[in-house]
Order: structure tokens, then C-alpha cells, then sequence
């Protein structure tokens, strides 16, 4: 009987152990290794991480870039849908993975020069402040879904307005 006790209690364990580990996974991520918490701007903090993580991307041959994008896309919801459940709040100011991943839909196929990141970045930041339609009614989709969407609309719109100026002006 002690025996089964103590295997019990060891399950116990490892699971508290697994349940820590993976909200600490998804805290860290959501709030994009904590710029989340950035007292000031959090979303322009974790838009700013989201610059490393598009240098990385753009090596990639842009098939390759979306076919990443779409699967960060995809989990990146799942992952915003369980922070609002740990933060207990929708869309809390924490979560910039949503700005993370928007970026990198502002700066899909644009070359990776300090102009067009510049340019992307305050273009995005513009679109995800002003919620042109329909970003404001994407937020209103349940769960991760509706942390994600209006980001990725922003982006979308940014990258239109990038993509024109690199192409009609030379930036």
C-alpha cells in the first residue's frame, strides 16, 4: 500500500512539474521572452523582438518562408489561446506573440535592409494601433484565433503599402 502511495504521489509530482514547465513554455513565448511585460509599449517591445526572428526567416526562399509562416501562424494561435487562460484576461497587453508574428507577415518578401525593416515596422505598428477593417472584427474571434487575426490583418495591410513603396518609390 506505502508503494502505491508513494507512485501516487510521484505522478503528482511529475505532473505539477510538466504543468509548471509548460505554462512557463507558454508564458515565455507569448510574451515574446518577456517583452511582454514592458511597462511601456509592450506590443512596440514585442514587435521589436519580432526583427531577429524575420533576419532568420529571410534566408529562407520565400516558399519556404510561408510554409513558415502559416505553421508559426498556427501555432502561435494555440499558444495565444492558452496564455489569455493563464493571464485570465482576453488579449492581455502581455501577449506580443500576435506582434511577433505580424511583422513577419509586414516584411514577407521584402529584402532584409535596414529601409525596409524600418519602413515595415512603422507601417505595422501604424495598422495594428488603427485596426482598419476587418481587424477590429477578427479580434472578436474567440481564443488564440482572435489574438492572432488582427495582427496578421495589419500585417497584411502593411506589407501591401511596403511592397508599393519598394516597388514605386525605390525604398
Amino acid at each position: 500500500m506505502t508503494l502505491l502511495v508513494k507512485d501516487v504521489n510521484l505522478a503528482r509530482n511529475r505532473e505539477c512539474r510538466c504543468a509548471f514547465l509548460f505554462e512557463n513554455i507558454i508564458k515565455l513565448t507569448a510574451t515574446g521572452l518577456g517583452s511582454g511585460y514592458s511597462p511601456l509599449a509592450p506590443g512596440t517591445a514585442g514587435t521589436l523582438v519580432g526583427i531577429p526572428l524575420f533576419l532568420i526567416l529571410s534566408k529562407l526562399p520565400w516558399p519556404w518562408y510561408m510554409a513558415t509562416l502559416v505553421t508559426i501562424s498556427l501555432v502561435a494561435v494555440y499558444i495565444c489561446g492558452e496564455a489569455e487562460k493563464i493571464f485570465k484576461a482576453k488579449d492581455s497587453q502581455k501577449i506580443v506573440l500576435d506582434e511577433i508574428v505580424g511583422l513577419q507577415f509586414a516584411l514577407s518578401l521584402a529584402s532584409p535592409t535596414l529601409p525596409h525593416i524600418i519602413a515595415g515596422f512603422v507601417l505595422f505598428r501604424f495598422f495594428d494601433i488603427v485596426k482598419i477593417f476587418p481587424a477590429r472584427i477578427c479580434e472578436r474571434l474567440p481564443g488564440g484565433a482572435g489574438v492572432m487575426a488582427d495582427d496578421m490583418v495589419a500585417g497584411i495591410y502593411a506589407n501591401i503599402l511596403l511592397l508599393s513603396a519598394i516597388r514605386f518609390i525605390n525604398l
